[in-house]
């Protein structure tokens, strides 16, 4: 069952769009200035949304049969922000929850978060209205966070960690140490302030909690365990697609000397593996400096 935008609207208009990932061209200059100034793009899958920690959806309208005016201008817009709804609700169906849980599996289970997102999507930011009058036809992009006060994951955070068959979903045994691992210190630790997890081998997704588990099926790395609060605000790690980014995007958390480490395989499609020698490392920095209560981790997709 796909997440439908119910607007008696959508039957009067005469609408059109644009495929994904299409580039904006030329009849729409206001929409193409306003990309290129703010250096984002046009959404076009889950793990470009958490990468640029945004999501931009264009929509394509032309004004309904009959009208004249400064009417065509007008329902040429309203038709072109219907698209550009229809298409985040497509979106943001694919968003992984947890493990293999997405929004629109979770949609059938709890009317909750159905209706949180429909909300959310029907409250999404228009950032341009740009409409051609040569060729009569407008064009409307939607901006909605992806972190942040009011973003996409302030609302699912709110909902998904209350939310029984989720919460259930998250519950794992923690990581018990070998009983000859000695107690972390901070020089005995490396002095790390932060976590780089290579995952470029794999198939590895972006979710709204990412969990890192040890070769035992324990959890090193709990988003669901951290404050919602910094949750809203920065969400459970960044996600780059190179180790030298990965440095650079924990710096703007303050992190100066992460720790890096591959992941030996997938647990699911958005949780990681790492070996036994390398969760006794990650746990032993952790104990010494508290980087992961803070999120300060980062993801290298392929």
């Amino acid at each position: 069952m796909k997440m439908r935008i119910i607007l008696a609207v959508i039957a009067m208009l005469c609408v059109s769009s644009l495929a994904f990932g299409d580039e904006i061209d030329n009849r729409f200059q206001k929409a193409r200035k306003y990309l290129q100034g703010e250096k984002l793009n046009i959404t076009t899958t889950v793990e470009q949304a958490f990468a640029q920690d945004a999501i931009l959806m264009s929509g394509e309208g032309v004004p309904k049969k009959g009208t004249t005016g400064g009417q065509k201008r007008l329902t040429a817009i309203t038709a072109a922000k219907v698209v550009a709804q229809r298409r985040l609700a497509e979106l943001l169906e694919g968003v992984a929850i947890v493990s293999e849980t997405t929004v629109k599996d979770s949609e059938l289970a709890s009317d909750v978060i159905k209706s949180a997102v429909i909300g959310f999507i029907k409250g999404a930011q228009v950032v341009i209205q740009d409409y051609n009058e040569k060729e009569e036809t407008a064009m409307v992009i939607l901006k909605v966070g992806v972190t942040g006060p009011k973003s996409f994951a302030a609302v699912m955070y709110e909902k998904i960690l209350t939310e029984p068959k989720i919460k259930k979903d998250l519950e794992k045994p923690a990581f018990t140490p070998p009983a000859d691992v000695p107690p972390p210190t901070p020089a005995a630790a490396g002095g790390y302030d932060g976590l780089i997890i290579d995952a470029t081998d794999y198939s590895f997704r972006p979710a709204l909690i990412n969990r890192i588990f040890n070769p035992k099926g324990e959890v090193l790395y709990d988003p669901a365990k951290i404050s919602q609060k910094v949750l809203v605000e920065q969400g459970c790690g960044e996600y780059t697609n190179s180790v030298d980014k990965a440095r650079a995007a924990l710096g703007k958390r303050g992190v100066k000397n992460p720790l890096v480490v591959k992941a030996s395989g997938t647990v699911s499609p958005s949780d990681l593996q790492v070996a036994d020698a390398t969760a006794v490392q990650i746990f032993s920095a952790n104990q010494a400096s508290g980087f992961m209560a803070d999120a300060r981790v980062a993801f290298v997709l392929k």
